[in-house]
């Protein structure tokens, strides 16, 4: 493990910048409703692909609809390397909860709704979000669903398909139907429940992006991290990014923020050297966790 990491990994047909960010919580509270200033959601925006930010996780099912409106309204035209990664699998209910949507006509019509709010004719990636547990996988055939998804991508509306929340045995599956780019899992500092589908993906050349990479509704909460990031002179959440770009070099980072200024801090974090006694030190968390 050396202090420095490669900067760039392979997403599809693109190469992208390993920093990315995630549009979810653009929204309201909840991930539901409209933001609470949009002005400063756009200003996000904006300054996110100003400071060479690459790649952006969204889904029309944040909102629903608000982050790609959000997106389209900021950066539209889009510029020629920003890849927009989304995902269907599930609607948002009038109570703000979160139900399985997998079905030939929901997939179809997620598709064609991403399309409409993002102002595009093809969508750069499309992850096929399995319902499983709601934020942990679980096992059963994919087959079907991502068929479909399959079959949109033969007619162009989808360049490139993923996964999120997905076991490794259905990426297997998903695999012998049509390519795999992604995996986008629950996976950070001490969450590490698919470093073996780190590593083995990484070995494939297809890309990991962990969602709640710090910590999601309950931010990472960890003794040894907070003691390292001081040591460093950064805060506990730029040390968990860092951490994760160190992990694998396949892992793609794609944190939230609804401000400026915590995107600044967020994108500093690619700049934060690990020497080798500090990520032994992090490594480590989980095990003493345990």
């Amino acid at each position: 493990m050396t202090d420095t990491y490669p900067r760039t990994f392979r997403l599809g047909d693109r190469q992208v910048d390993r920093l990315g960010y995630g549009a979810m919580q653009l929204a309201g509270p909840g991930v539901f409703g409209p933001p609470k200033d949009r002005g400063e959601a756009v200003a996000v925006l904006r300054e996110a692909v100003a400071s060479g930010v690459d790649h952006i996780d969204t889904s029309d099912f944040y909102g629903p609809h608000v982050t790609n409106q959000l997106i389209a309204e900021a950066l539209a035209p889009f510029p020629d390397n920003l890849v927009i990664v989304t995902k269907v699998g599930a609607v948002r209910g009038d109570d703000a909860s979160w139900n399985p949507a997998m079905s030939s006509d929901d997939l179809t019509r997620a598709v064609h709704d991403n399309l409409r709010n993002l102002r595009l004719e093809t969508l750069d990636v499309v992850n096929l979000r399995v319902m499983g547990e709601v934020h942990a996988p679980s096992e059963g055939s994919i087959a079907a669903p991502f068929e479909v998804l399959a079959g949109l991508q033969r007619q162009g509306l989808i360049r490139h398909l993923g996964l999120s929340n997905a076991t490794a045995r259905q990426v297997e599956e998903a695999r012998g139907i049509a390519e795999v780019v992604c995996v986008q899992n629950h996976y950070n500092l001490v969450h590490r429940d698919d470093d073996d589908l780190v590593d083995a993906l990484a070995a494939e050349g297809i890309a990991y992006t962990p969602f709640f990479p710090l910590g999601g509704f309950s931010p990472l909460q960890s003794a040894e991290l907070s003691r390292v990031a001081e040591a460093l002179g950064a805060s506990p959440m730029q040390t968990a990014l860092a951490w994760l770009l160190r992990r694998a070099p396949n892992i793609l980072l794609i944190p939230g923020t609804s401000s400026r200024a915590h995107l600044r801090e967020n994108l500093a974090a690619g700049e934060l050297v690990l020497p080798a006694e500090a990520m032994a030190a992090l490594d480590a968390t989980v095990t003493a966790r345990a």
